[in-house]
């Protein structure tokens, strides 16, 4: 397993290498005290992390923008945030069960953050390989190779029931505490997403009701929605919307503003219908002349990504909304939301 630690602290820094030292002894473990020269190195080498842990909170970079960057750079790799919050503030992102870890660096925590690390690893490794592909081989660049089941091994990381994991269980960590933990956020955010449409922008824009995806009768009033998605529940113009949907018409003198709005009324209405047809016109909301998502109402890997979850910054392999030309992640200033 090849790790990168990023912090601009230099005593924090190397209090964190040695702990992830001594938890993965056999990985490849870098530390950076600036983001800029950890992208630096993985343009100049061609050394792609599989895990990085970073401080949240990176001179002249937001944490959301560290892992749009890093993402986009490094698609498979696995994010991880160390934050020096108080732990009241950490509960709130406790509620994702991993991704986050408050300093000082423990072993225990840093061995529960490999596992999570090591199970979204196999699993996307197992995504990628075709039916009945040898599924042993190592993840990322630096990976190793897994052994048997119930002692699966990257890089000289073990978990399962390797005599590490006896030591942490040993030492006050619990297994089956951890799986419990996972399978009751799990069951609340399945809990709040069931009666939400279920929206996809990583990757190809795809829209889904009840597990089933739900089809638009014309390209462009998908193209409609995913905009109203991009823009996260602001309120957008007839004009604003055109300009997007048909730049070429929309730049021109002789434009005729009056029948782009049209087509842009056109478009919103069969969106309605189509949200109608389900019984949820209340997705969309349209008050003079422009319109809007009911943003509480979507489940969107997008807005869980801006919320913090670290599934869904994980997720995100560097390509948003493929089909679009206009669709990009806002970066810059943004920051992961209250």
């Amino acid at each position: 397993m090849r790790i990168y630690v990023l912090d601009d602290e230099p005593i924090a820094l190397r209090g964190s290498v040695k702990i992830i030292q001594e938890t993965a002894p056999q990985a490849q473990i870098r530390g950076f005290g600036r983001a800029k020269a950890a992208f630096k190195h993985i343009k100049e080498s061609g050394e792609y992390p599989d895990v990085v842990f970073s401080d949240i909170e990176m001179p002249g970079m937001s944490g959301l923008d560290f892992a749009v960057r890093l993402k986009k750079q490094c698609p498979d790799t696995i994010l991880i945030f160390v934050t020096a919050y108080s732990q009241y503030a950490l509960e709130a992102f406790r509620l994702h069960v991993h991704g986050y870890i408050l300093k000082p660096l423990t072993e225990a925590r840093v061995r529960e953050e490999l596992e999570y690390a090591l199970k979204r690893i196999e699993k996307r490794r197992s995504a990628k390989l075709p039916q009945g592909q040898d599924q042993t081989r190592g993840a990322g660049a630096g990976a190793g190779a897994a052994s048997d089941k119930g002692d699966q091994s990257i890089g000289g990381y073990k978990s399962g029931k390797s005599s590490e994991s006896k030591k942490i269980r040993e030492s006050g960590g619990n297994d089956n505490a951890d799986e419990v933990q996972d399978v009751k956020a799990n069951d609340r955010r399945n809990a709040n997403r069931e009666d939400k449409l279920q929206v996809q922008c990583f990757g190809k824009f795809e829209v889904y009701w009840k597990g089933m995806p739900l089809m638009f009768s014309r390209a462009q009033t998908m193209e409609l929605f995913a905009y109203l998605i991009d823009r996260k529940g602001t309120e957008c113009t007839e004009e604003e919307i055109a300009g997007v949907l048909w730049p070429e018409e929309a730049v021109k003198e002789e434009a005729d503003k009056d029948e782009l709005r049209s087509r842009v009324r056109i478009l919103t209405g069969d969106l309605r219908r189509i949200f109608g047809s389900i019984g949820r016109e209340d997705f969309i909301i349209r008050q003079g002349g422009r319109i809007a998502v009911r943003r509480e109402a979507i489940d969107c890997d997008y807005y869980r990504m801006l919320a913090g979850d670290m599934d869904a910054v994980n997720d995100f392999q560097g390509e948003y909304m493929t089909q679009y030309s206009w669709a990009e992640i806002t970066v810059g200033l943004q920051k992961f939301e209250e």
